[in-house]
């Protein structure tokens, strides 16, 4: 059973402390102000005035459920007050997100993989490959339209995220995402994760090309490489339409260096040897998801078009962003 509240002599303070706090919120939200009960608002300060015999005998229960229902309309404040300070911080009510144009890339046959020495095991053999028309986005997921997707949907933020300043990187690829975020962003834009052989046709084109703007070796105005592993999103990472001279034969901007790409495939390493010639989709399971497209600290060797890569799916670091797909 509840006992009384009493205050003694020697707890005035916390009395006082008590009451304003029940009358500040009052003022807050006058429909939860207690029966009998005012407050000066001339002073700011607390008087009591209890009229009701019954309020004296159930004010230490009222107290407890006024406390409680404060505690919890605090904590909701607070949080739409942070997020609001984010959007503000990140510059999201200053800068217009515009939707990432998208590339159809036509139905039909390409060669993917490589049977020369240079091709890694899982890179062989080289192959042919169906698949049905589809749209890829001419770039990469940038930091300003990942920061929409964190505000809509309070998802845990990306590694190094607190290191963003929009106004300066909002048109750098997102990094720092695992599969699940990219696959998350990507169906909250009504569209998906592209395939593995989606990917390859996009940076590849159907004439079998080494990488998507032919087969130059790679020099710095075709592509963002080679930088060492030392990340600085000012320093390492650069605009997504950057590189106009290294786009793939769809337009696709950087589909070798910059960010490397999460596709929606698990990785096994016979997957050519095993899969249909007619849209392949990868296993149904797996220990690693495939990365492609190399990144800002790759050497040259790991932009081929056909380079596969490997990492388990939760892998958050500077050098995996992604890019979606629609049917």
């Amino acid at each position: 059973m509840l006992k009384k509240a009493t205050f003694s002599p020697a707890q005035p303070r916390r009395a006082k402390t008590r009451l304003t706090q029940v009358c500040f919120s009052a003022r807050q939200h006058p429909q939860l102000s207690p029966p009998g009960k005012s407050c000066s608002s001339s002073s700011g300060r607390a008087g009591e005035n209890i009229t009701s015999p019954v309020f004296s005998r159930l004010r230490p229960r009222w107290m407890a459920f006024l406390s409680i229902l404060l505690l919890l309309t605090s904590t909701v404040s607070f949080s739409e007050a942070q997020l609001d300070r984010l959007r503000r911080s990140k510059g999201l009510e200053q800068q217009a997100i515009a939707e990432t144009p998208m590339a159809e890339i036509s139905e039909g046959v390409f060669t993917m993989g490589f049977d020369g020495t240079q091709a890694l095991e899982d890179e062989r053999p080289r192959h042919q490959v169906w698949l049905p028309a589809f749209f890829m986005d001419l770039h990469e997921v940038t930091t300003s339209q990942y920061a929409t997707f964190l505000a809509a949907t309070h998802r845990l933020a990306p590694w190094q995220w607190n290191t963003v300043e929009l106004s300066q990187h909002g048109d750098r690829p997102v990094i720092g995402v695992d599969w699940s975020d990219a696959d998350a962003y990507c169906r909250w834009k009504g569209k998906r994760l592209p395939t593995e052989a989606e990917w390859e046709k996009s940076a590849r084109g159907t004439d079998g090309r080494l990488y998507p703007w032919g087969n130059q070796v790679p020099n710095k105005d075709l592509a963002n490489y080679a930088l060492g592993a030392r990340f600085s999103y000012s320093q390492v990472l650069m605009p997504v339409q950057s590189y106009a001279q290294g786009t793939s034969p769809y337009g696709l901007y950087q589909m070798a260096g910059n960010a490397g790409e999460w596709v929606q495939d698990w990785y096994a390493a016979n997957s050519y040897e095993i899969s249909p010639e007619r849209n392949p989709q990868g296993p149904e399971q797996g220990q690693f998801k495939v990365l492609r497209g190399g990144s800002w600290s790759d050497l040259p060797k790991y932009l081929l078009t056909y380079g596969r890569f490997k990492l388990p799916p939760d892998t958050r670091n500077s050098y995996t962003g992604f890019r979606c797909a629609q049917s």
